[in-house]
């Protein structure tokens, strides 16, 4: 059986404040934003962070912060729950319907029944944790 995954996408984690966030990552760590944006229909602030950057096959290692816009967004409850931390695991995926049908066709509940736009125009979806051993798992058509 051939992986569904062509590499991770990022690891997204779950902050209260995006600024204080960014600057935490770039003074602590050196890791800088490279992409900033307002999701409104996932009801985040977010952002990208470049780790390193990949040979021209592999891309950049990626860590996405998340932030809620509001109280009731996903991240929020995600906060209230457990704090901040790593919220989602993304994997880089060639077609995210095929895939989508795929596990579908394995037993896993997805969240959404078609994508959703995601980071920079990409297309997404989310495995649910419960099918996926507890970890979110988010599947990431980058836009072509």
């Amino acid at each position: 059986m051939s992986s569904l995954f062509r590499k991770i996408d990022h690891v997204g984690i779950a902050v209260p404040d995006l600024d204080d966030a960014i600057a935490f990552y770039r003074d602590t760590f050196g890791v800088v934003s490279v992409h900033e944006e307002t999701n409104d229909e996932q009801g985040v602030r977010e952002a990208m962070l470049e780790v390193a950057q990949g040979d021209d096959s592999s891309g950049s290692t990626r860590i996405q912060l998340l932030a809620p816009l509001t109280p009731e967004s996903t991240i929020a409850k995600f906060l209230d729950r457990n704090g901040q931390g790593v919220q989602q695991v993304a994997y880089t995926v060639d077609d995210i319907d095929a895939v989508s049908t795929t596990l579908r066709e394995r037993g896993m509940r997805l969240l959404y029944d078609a994508p959703k736009r995601g980071t920079s125009g990409s297309r997404v979806n989310f495995v649910h944790p419960k099918d996926a051993r507890g970890v979110l798992v988010e599947l990431v058509e980058p836009a072509r």
